[in-house]
């Protein structure tokens, strides 16, 4: 079933019709069910059927639907951005709620470039970022991203903006470079580029605490982020989190950034934030850079229609009330244990699989075509399309891409599944994840 109208994604794609979710399950028009393994693009972080959050939801929208915020602002939006900044890490006590990841993250450049120039900064203007990241789809995100199938066609309407190495273990620690040596290592390219650019030129430097669908949950080594926050302050750059798939409790913590000790300047938030039941984003900041636009030009210069929506705002304050308050962040961590566990069970001897990765709910699992020596498939070989694929056949959502090492080359499946998976859930998963790559590497 399908209508001519749509414009699809996949324009070729015959897709089957959602009709109705439940738990950790979606279920189409058609009567099948499928497991949803990946919490969608790790957003369904309570499944499909949170009653909290749809009462939320419905209440909001009998008492006041929309206000613009050049007009009003509400209980609710206030709520929950007193909610946040009390969340969150150090001083950031700031928070600019919108749509979207992508939104945030082109609010968050924005606000970096509009407080140099406030400051009288006006040539700070470069941005650095890593290899092997995504940002979003906007063309200011787009930009400042390292994936390079989203990018490549775009490439003549994109701001020039700066990639250095990724905090890659798996891949690029040398042997006998320990853990610390090797964060430290890749650290420094980030003084490097700095010193390249001119110091007083450069603006930020943004990452993924947890880099999320591009190279499939690969997490920093221990010192490498500390060592990154100390170059930004010696150099006067804004560092910039990007929490939008990692955060909201994925990884274990409501905000990734808790578990390195690291506070950023900015920190970006959306997908687990609204768990799919309003599109919601936010950008938050610490006070200093809020102080500089109230007592300068007083006006922020960004903004959408849907910023601070009421009803978007309610959805994701039940969220928080069931992440939080009704403590299912305490499971994430022991559930994401028990998946690995049972991964590794199952694949720690499997000849393509060569690494196993992630915090929390949010997990990597690395295809190769050579485990002794990391060599990655062949691209044209698809690999990553046809677990997709023959997951989805057995019942199993994933989330599998290609180019995990350098746009074009490598494999992953990234596994994000609700908070609320119970154990026997994830034996289906591991199960059905089985079958998908057997079948899918059978060639």
């Amino acid at each position: 079933m399908g209508s001519e109208y749509i414009f699809q994604r996949n324009s070729r794609a015959e897709l089957p019709s959602a009709f109705s979710g439940s738990g950790c399950y979606i279920h189409d028009n058609k009567g099948n069910t499928y497991l949803d393994g990946s919490g969608g693009a790790a957003v369904s972080c309570l499944g499909h059927s949170d009653a909290h959050v749809k009462n939320a939801i419905i209440q909001q929208a009998q008492q006041l639907s929309y206000a613009h915020t050049s007009f009003f602002t509400t209980e609710v939006a206030e709520k929950l951005a007193t909610r946040l900044a009390r969340y969150a890490p150090g001083d950031i006590n700031r928070v600019y709620l919108v749509s979207s990841g992508s939104e945030s993250i082109e609010a968050a450049l924005k606000l970096a470039r509009q407080y140099f120039v406030e400051i009288g900064q006006n040539d700070r203007r470069h941005i650095i970022t890593r290899k092997q990241s995504y940002h979003g789809n906007t063309l200011g995100a787009l930009a400042s991203g390292g994936n390079q199938w989203r990018r490549k066609q775009f490439e003549p309407l994109l701001i020039d903006t700066t990639l250095i190495s990724p905090c890659y273990e798996y891949r690029y620690k040398l042997g006998g470079e320990t853990e610390e040596e090797y964060g430290l290592r890749i650290a420094n390219e980030l003084e490097t580029e700095i010193i390249r650019l001119g110091e007083s030129n450069v603006m930020a430097f943004l990452l993924e605490p947890v880099v999320g669908a591009t190279a499939g949950a690969i997490c920093p080594v221990n010192g490498y982020l500390k060592r990154v926050r100390e170059i930004c302050d010696k150099y006067g750059i804004l560092l910039i989190f990007d929490e939008v798939m990692c955060g909201m409790g994925r990884t274990g913590s409501l905000f990734a950034c808790d578990i390195d000790g690291v506070v950023p300047d900015i920190l970006t938030i959306a997908k687990g934030l609204g768990a799919g039941y309003q599109p919601i984003g936010a950008m938050l900041c610490q006070d200093y850079i809020h102080d500089v636009i109230k007592n300068g030009s007083g006006y922020f210069q960004h903004g959408h229609t849907y910023l601070g929506h009421p009803i978007a705002a309610a959805a994701a304050d039940a969220v928080l009330d069931r992440l939080v308050d009704d403590k299912l962040l305490e499971d994430v961590n022991k559930k994401g244990q028990i998946l690995v566990h049972k991964l590794k069970k199952v694949f720690d001897n499997h000849p393509n699989i060569g690494d196993i990765r992630g915090r929390g709910l949010f997990i990597g699992i690395e295809i190769v075509e050579n485990r002794k020596s990391k060599t990655p498939f062949d691209h044209s070989l698809n690999i990553a399309g046809k677990i997709k694929n023959n997951a989805f056949s057995e019942g199993l959502i994933c989330y599998p891409a290609q180019g995990t090492i350098d746009g074009k080359s490598g494999d992953h499946v990234l596994i994000a599944p609700p908070f609320i998976i119970s154990e026997e859930e994830i034996n289906i998963l591991v199960e059905r994840l089985s079958l998908a790559i057997q079948n899918s590497i059978s060639i």
